[in-house]
């Protein structure tokens, strides 16, 4: 997180499929580097329901929210200057190009992480959750990525995963639901404090509201009716 922090960012290009301004990026110092996305908020595409240049906020407060949770993985990902200004810089991470949600979803292996992801969008209100933000690692492990359409203090949930809907919580996944709960509401949160650098403090209450709902039913969620529940496009 150092090096990504604080280390140089040398522009290598920009990504062909981004949506918004997103960079390829080598961040060097101490002796180390690594490759990394970096995401300028001034290269963000104005959005009608979210705010302008807050995009990248949003991707850290995500990364920040899955650490103390403790699921799903995200690569490390910080907010810091870069050559074209404040913006999300992201650890880049190897991952097998053919591979996504759809044709993922099948194999019994990666049931638990899809469980925890689709648990995850609805805690965070992910309004993007495409097939292709779910990434398989060269090592095997599942990578979520692109989380700056987050934390909207209005309902938002678009995603592919719904395989789950309605179905009870696995009692690990909700232990971890009820102590990010637990962390949020005490008194002098260091979370929330971190949290409110990042996104509004409305957001940050409509978080708290979504927890709770979502402990209280115990389930996964279901797709409401007259609203889109899948993003476009899908992959």
């Amino acid at each position: 997180m150092t090096l990504l922090a604080e280390g140089e960012v040398v522009v290598h290009g920009l990504v062909p499929w981004g949506s918004n301004y997103t960079f390829l990026v080598t961040v060097r110092g101490g002796g180390s580097e690594a490759l990394a996305v970096y995401k300028p908020s001034r290269g963000e595409r104005p959005l009608w329901d979210f705010p302008a240049g807050t995009l990248c906020r949003r991707e850290v407060a995500t990364y920040l929210l899955s650490r103390h949770l403790g699921w799903p993985d995200i690569p490390p990902v910080v907010l810091r200057e870069g050559p074209y200004g404040l913006g999300s810089v992201q650890l880049f991470v190897a991952v097998e190009q053919e591979e996504h949600y759809f044709t993922l979803r099948d194999r019994p292996e990666y049931r638990r992480a899809f469980q925890r992801l689709a648990l995850f969008d609805d805690v965070v209100n992910n309004a993007d959750r495409k097939g292709g933000h779910i990434l398989k690692g060269t090592e095997g492990r599942i990578w979520a990525i692109d989380h700056g359409l987050t934390f909207h203090a209005e309902h938002k949930l678009r995603t592919v995963i719904w395989e789950y809907a309605g179905e009870p919580i696995p009692s690990d996944c909700l232990v971890d639901l009820e102590h990010l709960r637990d962390v949020l509401e005490s008194e002098g949160s260091p979370l929330c404090a971190a949290l409110s650098q990042l996104i509004s403090t409305a957001e940050v209450e409509a978080l708290k509201r979504r927890l709770a709902v979502r402990i209280r039913q115990g389930t996964f969620p279901l797709p409401r009716r007259n609203w889109r529940n899948v993003p476009y496009p899908l992959i």
